[in-house]
């Protein structure tokens, strides 16, 4: 059965059992929060059950993930919740599979209530804490990795838990007003030092009003806020890509995929407390700024040389509100590294992000006499609403022709953080490449996998070709990358392997499931996974680089494999397709490039920062002895100076616009601008260099000769 029949029949058949069910209880209970929670589990059960591409039974295994992931969601640092608690939640921790089953929320109940009951204490514990100096020379250190730090055994223990990370917050501040009080000296002979006393009493002021901003926006939190964490504690039992989104943030999610930005060209997501950069839009102000990444997490937000506003517990939408504003003006935000934990001001000048900056471009650069081209591909983008709207297949097409007749002879495809986007358009520009084949297989649970081809016999581009990629690089990127990698069509070149999500999600609005007249939000659930012609899923492994170079994420844990309860990786038929054998060196070039990467000083001194950034990323403890402390950090400061130089680098090759965008210049001054600014950071980017050291060596072979797979 075809998938939409098959939702079609679902939705159906869940609107008649919800309708009947429900309607009674609806109008008896007017609409009342227990009802509407009821109507919630029902519904996203069968929904999840009946069509998630995986079949997952609501067993202990699914129950104790529940029990773990909603207590996390609610007390991620161990602030709220004793050992005694635990063992009293743990009587539900391999029941709430059946309480779910009858719509039961007891666990929800009793877990939400005592954790109620413990926020009106937390004001008690750090006001309490803040009111007087800490023992700064008592040695003692903390873990900052709460995955592996128990809870506290007894309300005296939780206390101290409270006490250091009030002591380390404080820190962290004195270290920050002791460095700024020395490079104001440094400038003015006059500049006038705060005694210790006065930074500490000041470090501890700040921390109590950040603490006393985040317990008044918990305050604010309604009851659907948390029961939609414990939502999503059910729904992530299937996969950490399923998720619920309440009413709130099913509209956000529709503003964003409708295009409108964040000010600063960032999609953020919440998880938990905490503000996640989801996604850098491409061309955005933090794009350009370079400093923010995926991952990162965004704790306080300045306007300018203000004071920073703690934004930890903040709901999105009032987060947003402080990060966004008018071009020009200057946003600091202080984020957690998703690289090694670290703490880091980003200074961004805050500037509309311009569509043209989220489409394909092109940069032609003369390498030993030839010209080559590197292609600008940020996203698989399309608008099925507006089939005369520009698709990233068409403009993949166009640019081509147009490089073509200015003789270029060779291509590089630049995926480097390209997200995804649609598969069609996925398929259509694998299809340039190819004269026409199979470039990809989705399945769907229980059903056989679908081959999607192309069908197109006309081959755009025949000449040579190096795909460059990073960890960055996902989901219809990797579909591109694979079919090019399984044809043979083009070295893929960068980080070791590819970012590894191999499944499709979709969002269903819940309320077309039942006639409850309240707004019950969507869910975003998994309903295929996609697989190479070669029968191998990208889903977790990705695309492995024929070439891979060297990092800064080459040691992290980063991508779908690091996810708790990522899908697994698997196998299924391989379909009939021929290699178009392009190349006579293809192997020669490959060994050529990893010789020179392993030769290079370059390549090395990025390794061992990548080594080092792990070593960070491992080290979750600090010592909350002030002298210790102040050492552990000039220590890094001097280590990190080792690798100040390890991105500098700078190419002898002059990266030009084609011709036809010096006409566009004439009517968008700010285009050429850009462009030489692209142009700049081209001609300083080590990994373009060595994609086109393999581009200029690829010899193509005789057309007429193919191997049959």
């Amino acid at each position: 059965m075809k998938s939409k029949q098959r939702i079609t029949l679902l939705l159906a058949a869940l609107l008649i059992i919800t309708s009947f069910q429900f309607q009674a209880n609806t109008l008896s209970n007017n609409n009342s929060d227990p009802e509407k929670d009821k109507v919630l589990i029902y519904i996203l059960r069968n929904i999840l059950t009946r069509s998630h591409f995986v079949v997952k039974d609501m067993n202990d295994d699914f129950s104790e993930h529940v029990y773990e992931e909603f207590i996390n969601g609610l007390d991620p640092n161990k602030r709220y919740f004793t050992q005694k608690d635990i063992k009293e939640f743990s009587k539900y921790k391999y029941l709430i599979d059946n309480q779910l089953l009858s719509e039961d929320v007891s666990f929800y109940n009793l877990v939400y209530t005592r954790f109620s009951e413990k926020i009106k204490n937390a004001k008690s514990y750090y006001g309490d804490l803040l009111a007087q100096p800490f023992d700064y020379k008592k040695k003692e250190i903390i873990d900052v990795d709460y995955e592996k730090v128990p809870f506290a055994k007894n309300e005296n223990e939780l206390i101290d838990y409270w006490r250091k990370q009030m002591k380390l917050s404080t820190l962290i501040r004195i270290q920050d007003k002791t460095e700024k009080q020395k490079l104001n000296a440094q400038k003015d002979k006059k500049y006038k030092k705060k005694s210790f006393s006065e930074l500490e009493k000041e470090a501890r002021t700040e921390v109590l009003k950040n603490m006393d901003e985040l317990y008044l926006r918990i305050e604010e939190l309604e009851h659907e806020d948390w029961f939609s964490t414990f939502l999503n504690s059910v729904v992530s039992a299937f996969d950490p890509h399923t998720t619920y989104m309440a009413p709130r943030t099913k509209e956000r999610f529709d503003q964003d995929m409708s295009g409108k930005l964040e000010g600063i060209g960032a999609r953020l997501q919440k998880k938990g407390i905490y503000t996640h950069v989801f996604e850098l839009v491409s061309g955005g102000p933090a794009w350009k700024q370079g400093d923010l990444e995926s991952g990162d997490i965004i704790l306080e937000v300045a306007q300018g040389d203000e004071e920073p506003l703690d934004i930890v517990g903040m709901r999105l939408d009032d987060a947003i509100k402080f990060i966004k504003g008018k071009k020009g003006t200057e946003v600091r935000l202080t984020v957690k590294k998703k690289m090694d934990g670290s703490n880091k001001i980003i200074s961004i000048i805050r500037d509309v992000v311009e569509l043209e900056e989220t489409f394909v471009k092109s940069s032609i650069v003369e390498k030993e006499g030839k010209k080559y081209a590197i292609i600008d591909l940020p996203k698989f983008y399309i608008n099925f609403d507006d089939q005369n709207y520009r698709d990233s297949a068409k403009d993949m097409e166009k640019e081509i022709e147009r490089l073509k007749e200015e003789g270029v002879t060779g291509l590089i495809v630049d995926l480097r953080n390209n997200g995804g986007g649609s598969l069609k358009t996925a398929i259509e520009i694998s299809g340039l490449f190819i004269e026409k084949g199979p470039v990809v297989q989705i399945k769907y649970r229980g059903e056989d996998p679908i081959v999607k081809k192309d069908i197109d016999p006309k081959m755009q581009w025949d000449g040579a070709v190096v795909v460059l990629v990073n960890e960055f690089s996902a989901s219809a990127s990797e579909i591109f990358a694979a079919a090019m990698q399984d044809y043979k069509r083009a070295i893929i070149i960068g980080g070791n392997q590819t970012y590894g999500k191999g499944t499709v999600q979709s969002v269903l609005p819940i309320n077309q499931f039942t006639k409850y007249n309240k707004d019950l939000g969507a869910l975003k659930m998994t309903i295929q996974k996609f697989y190479r012609i070669n029968g191998g899923s990208t889903q977790i492994e990705g695309v492995y680089s024929d070439i891979a170079i060297p990092s800064r994420y080459s040691y992290m844990k980063f991508g779908e494999r690091d996810l708790d309860g990522a899908l697994a990786w698997n196998k299924v038929k391989q379909v009939n397709y021929v290699q178009t054998n392009s190349y006579s060196n293809f192997t020669d070039v490959i060994y050529n490039s990893k010789q020179r990467i392993s030769a290079d000083p370059k390549f090395k001194l990025i390794n061992k920062y990548a080594k080092w950034l792990k070593e960070n990323q491992d080290d979750t403890t600090y010592s909350l002895n002030i002298d210790e402390f102040f050492k552990e950090n000039d220590e890094q400061e001097k280590a990190s100076k080792k690798f100040k130089s390890v991105f500098d680098y700078k190419s002898n090759l002059e990266f030009v616009s084609p011709k036809y965008e010096l006409d566009l210049y004439k009517t968008d001054p700010s285009l050429k601008d850009k462009r030489i600014a692209w142009h700049k950071n081209l001609s300083k980017d080590v990994y373009v260099s060595e994609a086109l050291n393999v581009l200029s060596e690829l010899k193509l072979s005789n057309k007429n000769e193919i191997v049959k797979n």
